[in-house]
């Protein structure tokens, strides 16, 4: 599984360019599912984002996590961070789980998200979708299931 983080001031999906989700302080967090993802990798990267204390405290030092600061997620998929663009022109995406594996490995990382005290708000799997963010800091993160 990756992930890329982006602590956000607030963020939003509009899905098939109509129906707006939205947040306010928290993490924008891009998910992608990979062949070797399991139910539990997703419940593991899932604990790993809700600790991470990438918010700063009153000193401005990263000292707070999300669930410390009571944020929000705005969840999406984007099986694109699978690609490998080691050759040619056109990236590769075959180290993606296949559709149908994804939908269930993101079913699972957002029942993990949901069973949180935290606000969660989701794009839709496979779907076509605009996602607007206000990056707070800039702070982004990318994290890999295979390195935690």
């Amino acid at each position: 599984m990756r992930v890329v983080l982006q602590r956000v001031k607030k963020a939003a999906v509009i899905i098939n360019s109509g129906e707006k989700r939205e947040i306010g302080e928290g993490l924008a967090v891009l998910a992608a599912f990979g062949k070797n993802d399991t139910p539990f990798k997703c419940v593991k990267m899932f604990e790993k984002i809700k600790s991470l204390r990438i918010f700063s405290n009153e000193d401005g030092k990263f000292d707070k996590s999300l669930e410390d600061i009571k944020g929000s997620l705005l969840i999406v998929s984007q099986f694109t961070l699978y690609a490998d663009c080691k050759r040619g022109k056109r990236p590769d995406f075959t180290g993606a789980a296949l559709y149908k594996d994804g939908k269930i490995l993101y079913e699972e990382f957002l029942n993990a998200a949901r069973a949180s005290s935290l606000n969660v708000v989701t794009g839709k799997f496979g779907a076509d979708m605009l996602v607007e963010l206000q990056n707070d800091g800039p702070v982004t993160i990318i994290l890999d299931s295979d390195l935690i």
